[in-house]
């Protein structure tokens, strides 16, 4: 059962880790590139700020974003600014995330997200945590996927997985972390099974897009490629 108050105290905690690395940073430091392609570390930092705002929207029922084309040029609006800017922004609508999520409110509703997408609303403050822990990560400031709480990784992992079975590119695939955790995966495309196995932290790096699978051992088959997020 998803606890959203542990959650949304979880999002508290991994913003303020985020917040702490940022402000040893310089607004040149802001500008340089991130790990996304094409993004600096000021669009992630605005993404975050904006994101925050749109998870608010969907708490109040209205749409998360006003269109694909409004998220994408308030992302571009916002990135060069001023660190100090950036980071009052983030830790502003932070505030607001917080705030709307502590109103009374039927926490089994469904609400709308991105792209027609729908979920229960207790599962919004993961989201959340899921954006803040891992665009951390994309910041290339020293945090990496191996200092994600582990709870976390099992749970993004368990998250993953569940979003690419069946998918139409992806054989059948069973996961095995080196702790003896194991998921399944895929099984809408021809081949497999495969096995892949590794560390928690490498396989959630694989199926996040944010590494590679070079550090994973397959057996039956290939590494899968996984289609986009």
């Amino acid at each position: 059962m998803i606890d959203h108050e542990h959650d949304l105290a979880s999002v508290r905690d991994a913003t303020e880790r985020l917040l702490a690395d940022a402000a040893s940073w310089d607004n040149a430091s802001a500008a340089e590139p991130s790990r996304l392609p094409g993004w600096t570390r000021g669009h992630v930092l605005a993404h975050l700020a904006r994101n925050a705002e749109a998870l608010v929207n969907v708490f109040e029922g209205r749409p998360m974003y006003p269109s694909a084309e409004a998220r994408d040029a308030d992302i571009e609006r916002d990135a060069p600014r001023p660190l100090d800017v950036q980071l009052a922004d983030v830790r502003a609508t932070a505030g607001l995330f917080q705030e709307s999520a502590a109103a009374p409110a039927d926490w089994d509703r469904v609400v709308e997200l991105r792209n027609g997408v729908t979920d229960s609303a207790s599962r919004v403050p993961f989201r959340r945590w899921v954006e803040v822990a891992l665009h951390h990560v994309d910041l290339g400031c020293g945090y990496e996927l191996e200092d994600l709480p582990e709870e976390f990784v099992r749970r993004e992992i368990d998250f993953l997985a569940e979003r690419f079975a069946g998918h139409p590119q992806v054989p059948s695939t069973g996961l095995r972390a080196d702790d003896g955790r194991t998921w399944t995966t895929g099984g809408g495309a021809e081949g497999g099974p495969v096995a892949v196995s590794g560390p928690a932290p490498e396989l959630l790096g694989w199926l996040a897009g944010r590494r590679d699978g070079s550090a994973l051992k397959t057996e039956g088959g290939p590494l899968p490629q996984l289609p986009p997020l």
